[in-house]
C-alpha cells in the first residue's frame, strides 16, 4: 500500500515544460493536491499518487505549461476603457462611419461613446474632437484613443460639460485649445478626462459584471491563469465581489492602486491601507504609479524634446514628490510598478529606485512599458534588481519599420531605433514580464508571443520587422509569461512547475516551443487550470 499522498487531479500529456532546469527523465504528467502541485514526473513514476478518487485528465498530444500570466492589463478599468464602438485600426472616414452608425442607434440626447482611435489619424487636423460633429450631431461623444492616455470629445459634448480651455489640473493633464483659445475637444491625460466623466452616467453594475465576466472567461480560454492589474479602479471591488457571489472567477487577479500624480500623504495612507484587501481568486497587492505619459500624445519624459518640442516633463507636476512616494511604500515593503515610456522618466524612476538604498529590497520594483532608451540604461535593471514589463505588441502593432507612424516621427530616428528593447534587456540578465495592456492591445497570449519573436504584426505578413534585433526566442516569451512574470513581483510559488507552487497550468495543443510561432498563434489551448480545477 503507498504511503504517499494521494493527488485529487493528475494530468497526463505528451510533454510538461515546467519551466525549471531539466532532471531526469523528460515529465509527462502533473500531479495536484488542495491546489498545489503535489509532484511532476511521469506517468508511471506518479502512480503511486494516484488514489480511488484522483481525477485522471489525459491530453495525448497536449503540452502543459505553467499558467500564463498577463503582467500588464486594466481589467476592470477596461470596462470603461472599451464602452461603446471600437475603432481600432480604422481610419478617420471609417471611424467617422462607425460613430456616425452608433449615433444612430442610440436614443435623443444619449451619450455616444467610442475607443481604440488611431493618434494618426488627426495627421493634419491636430487632435480634436470636432471631426466628428457631422458623425454625431447633436448627441455628445466621448470617444477614447487607442493608448488610453487621452480621448476627444465633439462640440455637443465640450457645450454639454462646458469646457472653457482654461481649466488646469495638479499634475500635467490639459484640455487642448486652438489658438483663439477656445477648446479642442482633446483631453490629455486621466485628469482632464475624468473632469469630463465625472458629468456622464455611469455603466450599471450588473452591465460591468456581465462584461467583465465575458472577458475574465476569454482570457482563461486563450491560456491566461492569471494576470497583473495595474490599477485599482472605483468600483472595482463591487463588481468583484458580485461576481464571486454568484461563482469562482477564472483567473487570479493581482490589483495594484494607481498612486495619482502629487498624491498626499491622507492618500498614500489610504491606498496602503487597501494592502492585502482580498476576494477568492483576487488581491491587493503593490501599487502603481505613472511617472509620465505616451510618445503618441507628447507626454512621454524624454530626456530631448520630440519633434514637436514636446516630452519635456514628468506627469507628476513636482517629480521629486514621486521619490518621497516611492519611498513611502518601499519602508512598509509595498512593490511598486511605475508606468515610464520616455527614456528620461525611465532613468529617473531607476535613480529614484537606486536611491532607496536597502530599503528597495524589502519589497519588488518593476518599470512598465519602457518604450525607448539608450544603451547606458539597459543594464541598470538588472543592476539594481528592478523588474521590465513590456508589451512588444505595441511596438508590432503601433509602430512601422519605415518609421512613418506618428511614435517614430515623434521621437525621430535615433530613439526609435533604441525602442522595444526586449532581447537588450533580457540579454543584460533583467526579468522581463510581458503583457498585452489590455485593452490597448488584444490580450491572447499566444499572438502576443507570436509578435514578441516575429516583430510583425500577424495580420500584416508583409510589413517588414520593427526592430527584428530585439526579438526574443520562443522560450523567452513564453518565461515573459511564467516564471518571469512571477519574478516581477517577488513570487516564489508562481510561474514554474514545482512541488508546493500554485496549481496553474495551461495545455497547450501542441508544443509551444517545437512550433512556428505562427503556428503558436493559432494553437489550440486545451485546457486551463487554476487552483488545480479547470476554468476553461
Amino acid at each position: 500500500m503507498s504511503t504517499l499522498p494521494f493527488a485529487d487531479r493528475l494530468l497526463t500529456a505528451a510533454g510538461v515544460h515546467t519551466m525549471t532546469a531539466p532532471t531526469g527523465e523528460p515529465p509527462t504528467a502533473v500531479a495536484i493536491s488542495e491546489g498545489r502541485v503535489l509532484a511532476v514526473g511521469t506517468r508511471e513514476s506518479l502512480q503511486s499518487h494516484v488514489g480511488p478518487n484522483t481525477q485522471v485528465d489525459a491530453f495525448p498530444s497536449g503540452t502543459i505549461t505553467p499558467g500564463l500570466t498577463d503582467g500588464h492589463t486594466h481589467i476592470v478599468f477596461g470596462l470603461e476603457l472599451t464602452r461603446g464602438v471600437q475603432l481600432t485600426d480604422l481610419t478617420l472616414p471609417e471611424a467617422q462611419a462607425a460613430v456616425a452608425a452608433a449615433t444612430a442607434a442610440a436614443t435623443a440626447g444619449e451619450w455616444v461613446f467610442g475607443w481604440g482611435l488611431d493618434p494618426n489619424i488627426f495627421t493634419g487636423t491636430g487632435f480634436t474632437g470636432k471631426v466628428f460633429d457631422a458623425a454625431t450631431g447633436e448627441h455628445p461623444a466621448f470617444l477614447r484613443m487607442r493608448d488610453a492616455h487621452s480621448a476627444v470629445i465633439n462640440s455637443a459634448a465640450i457645450e454639454r460639460v462646458g469646457l472653457t480651455g482654461s481649466e488646469t489640473f495638479p499634475d500635467e493633464s490639459a484640455v487642448g485649445i486652438d489658438e483663439s483659445g477656445a477648446p479642442t475637444g482633446y483631453l490629455l491625460e486621466l485628469a482632464a478626462m475624468t473632469l469630463v466623466l465625472e458629468q456622464i452616467p455611469e455603466e450599471p453594475l450588473a452591465a460591468r459584471a456581465e462584461r467583465l465576466s465575458t472577458v475574465l472567461s476569454g482570457m482563461a480560454g486563450s491560456g491566461i491563469t492569471g494576470t497583473h492589474v495595474m490599477d485599482f479602479h472605483p468600483g472595482s471591488r463591487e463588481v468583484l465581489e458580485l461576481l464571486e457571489s454568484r461563482a469562482e472567477l477564472p483567473l487570479r487577479l493581482r490589483f495594484s492602486p494607481m498612486v495619482p500624480p502629487g498624491a498626499t500623504d491622507e492618500e498614500l495612507t489610504r491606498i496602503a491601507e487597501l494592502q492585502g484587501l482580498h476576494g477568492r481568486r483576487w488581491r491587493v497587492e503593490g501599487v502603481k504609479f505613472m511617472i509620465d505619459g505616451t510618445v503618441d500624445n507628447g507626454s512621454a519624459w524624454l530626456a530631448h524634446p520630440d519633434c514637436y518640442g514636446e516630452g519635456l516633463r514628468s506627469i507628476w507636476t513636482d517629480p521629486h514628490a514621486y521619490r518621497r512616494a516611492l519611498r513611502f511604500f518601499a519602508e512598509r515593503g509595498i512593490a511598486t510598478a511605475t508606468h515610464a515610456i520616455g527614456d528620461q522618466g525611465v532613468s529617473f524612476v531607476l535613480d529614484a529606485i537606486e536611491s532607496l538604498g536597502e530599503i528597495a529590497g524589502r519589497a519588488a520594483h518593476r518599470i512598465e512599458h519602457i518604450e525607448t532608451i539608450p544603451d547606458s540604461t539597459v543594464p541598470r535593471f538588472a543592476a539594481l534588481g528592478v523588474a521590465a514589463s513590456m508589451q512588444p505588441i505595441h511596438g508590432t502593432r503601433h509602430t512601422r519599420a519605415d518609421r512613418s507612424d506618428n511614435w517614430s516621427v515623434r521621437l525621430g530616428e535615433e530613439r526609435a531605433r533604441h525602442g522595444w528593447r526586449c532581447k537588450d534587456l533580457r540579454d543584460s540578465g533583467a526579468v522581463l514580464a510581458l503583457g498585452s495592456d489590455w485593452p490597448v492591445t488584444p490580450f491572447d497570449p499566444r499572438e502576443m508571443m507570436a509578435e514578441t519573436i516575429l516583430r510583425i504584426p500577424l495580420a500584416r505578413p508583409e510589413l517588414a520587422p520593427v526592430q527584428p534585433e530585439q526579438a526574443l526566442n520562443a522560450r523567452e516569451a513564453l518565461e515573459g509569461y511564467t516564471t518571469h512574470a512571477a519574478r516581477a513581483i517577488g513570487a516564489t510559488d508562481e510561474g514554474a512547475l514545482v512541488p508546493g507552487a500554485r496549481a496553474a497550468l495551461t495545455v497547450f495543443a501542441a508544443d509551444p516551443l517545437a512550433i512556428t510561432p505562427q503556428e503558436l498563434a493559432q494553437t489550440p489551448v486545451l485546457a486551463t487550470y487554476v487552483d488545480g480545477v479547470p476554468v476553461a
